[in-house]
């Protein structure tokens, strides 16, 4: 911790743990007023945590030693190569991402207020600090709502991970190999702290703990002691918010563009000596607690750390455009099309097992719309026997053979119940005029961890996607190469000079 940022730094040596400001007025309070409590009886006081002892390694502090701890060859191959193609889709997503009007406001407003020229703007060439170029590069590649999922949360951690990485890795000189461990330790602190708070208290976005995972990427990469890291991690957590009725917007980006923002700024800052309060994560009123869904177990911040890893386990790169939650039943529902292979004048009915995602079967009017809502998805799955990037289109919104199918989606049971293993699975029927019905399920959806990613899907995602950026047809397969060779390259301005 930095000389002159510790209000306790002069005072004398004593044994037992530092007091927190709130524990001294506590105290004072106690005392009626009548005497004032000295800040020495207050640090001879023992911390406790819910009445008894408090363990540090179930803390910020205690996750912040592991993921400093973590060196490029602790990790799997698996794990570089998904830390490889989050970098790979995110910037494929700002692509097209990157002509949405969300994207040009944040963009110009950044642009217009200038600064050290850290860091690259993605498709732009504008060179702006780090936290601006991270703000700037996560609402691009959110705007699409096309970027990486976590199977479990939804959460969108590549996003944030990749644009503060690469925005703090170009401006520190860090190699290929410096970032895809500073990425891979930013998604396990995001998954962690997630888990750690036992759910989420309704109504809030997950975006709101994404911020961790760019805090922890960017900690590394700024070369954070476990202290400094522990702090800008306390940081995120009285900074970053979201609201889950966002995502029905432009908010969404904005959202997502803030967490990263504030996941540098955070780092950055403790890097200076900004400190807050230690047990930020953990404490009664802490983030766990206030933001879970239920009763916080915060020994899951360290537990078995190093066992598994995340980015292997949890990663799902969206291979068709839009909503999360709707991948697994759009495939099911593609499946149970093409088994009955009819026309799409001859479907007469579509069911599935999700009453709450069912919305009002308007036919869209915009990305936006198209994308949140689930009806859209299932016709055009059934329609075209198929849903790509093609349908993030004006021209699909307005397809009489889907907008008719739209109006025929309802919910129905399976023919048989159903459990699965992860949250967004999906059951679809198709039902034809001969009365003839066609049932898939689908758990865990295509390029998802559990089915394992292959390059080949990747890959051709960022074909698909990049040349919305504008970048010439060679400098895109260069730059996919580059990202297939990532743990081979000296500096990271190798890739992003190659985006400008």
């Amino acid at each position: 911790m930095a000389a002159g940022h510790d209000r306790w730094a002069n005072l004398p040596a004593v044994s037992g743990p530092r007091p927190r400001r709130r524990d001294v007025l506590k105290g004072a309070l106690l005392l009626g007023g009548m005497a004032t409590l000295s800040p020495l009886a207050a640090l001879a006081r023992p911390q406790t945590q819910n009445g008894g002892p408090r363990s540090e390694s179930a803390s910020a502090l205690g996750l912040a030693r592991l993921l400093n701890r973590t060196q490029f060859n602790d990790l799997p191959p698996l794990a570089v190569a998904h830390a490889k193609m989050i970098i790979a889709s995110t910037l494929a997503c700002a692509a097209s991402g990157s002509g949405a009007g969300s994207s040009r406001i944040i963009r110009d407003i950044s642009k217009e207020n200038g600064g050290k020229p850290e860091a690259t703007v993605w498709f732009d060439g504008a060179r702006l600090p780090v936290s601006d170029a991270a703000h700037v590069n996560a609402t691009m590649s959110d705007a699409f709502a096309s970027d990486d999922s976590d199977i479990r949360n939804t959460m969108h951690i590549g996003t944030c991970i990749t644009s503060a990485g690469l925005a703090l890795a170009e401006r520190t000189g860090a190699s290929g190999q410096d970032l895809i461990t500073a990425m891979v330790v930013g998604y396990e602190a995001a998954g962690r702290i997630f888990d750690a708070r036992r759910g989420n208290r309704g109504g809030v976005h997950a975006s709101q703990n994404v911020g961790f995972g760019g805090a922890a990427t960017a900690a590394r990469l700024l070369k954070l002691s476990d202290v400094q890291m522990a702090h800008a991690i306390g940081l995120v957590a009285v900074t970053v918010g979201g609201l889950a009725i966002g995502t029905n917007s432009w908010a969404r980006e904005y959202m997502g563009g803030n967490a990263a923002f504030a996941a540098v700024n955070a780092a950055l800052a403790a890097g200076r000596g900004y400190t807050v309060n230690d047990d930020m994560l953990e404490a009664q009123g802490g983030y766990l607690s206030v933001y879970g869904g239920g009763k916080p177990e915060s020994q899951l911040l360290t537990r078995d750390y190093g066992k598994e890893w995340d980015i292997v386990k949890y990663l799902s790169i969206k291979l068709r455009p839009g909503s999360h939650p709707y991948s697994s039943m759009t495939e099911a529902a593609i499946n149970a099309a093409k088994e009955a292979n009819v026309p799409a004048s001859q479907v007469t009915k579509i069911f599935v097992d999700r009453r709450n995602l069912l919305g009002a079967p308007a036919p869209p009017n915009d990305l936006v719309e198209a994308f949140h809502s689930l009806e859209y998805y299932l016709a055009s799955a059934v329609a075209d026997k198929d849903f790509n990037w093609v349908h993030a289109s004006a021209a699909k919104f307005r397809d009489p053979a889907i907008t008719r199918l739209m109006s025929l989606v309802e919910y129905g049971p399976p023919p048989q119940p159903v459990k699965y293993q992860w949250g967004w699975g999906g059951t679809v029927t198709v039902v034809t005029s001969s009365g003839a019905r066609f049932t898939s399920t689908v758990d865990a959806p295509w390029g998802s961890a559990p089915r394992g990613i292959q390059w080949s899907d990747v890959d051709a995602k960022y074909r698909t996607l990049m040349p919305d950026s504008k970048l010439p047809a060679k400098r895109i397969e260069e730059s996919l190469k580059t990202i297939h060779d990532f743990d081979q390259v000296k500096k990271v301005s190798q890739l992003t000079g190659m985006l400008a």
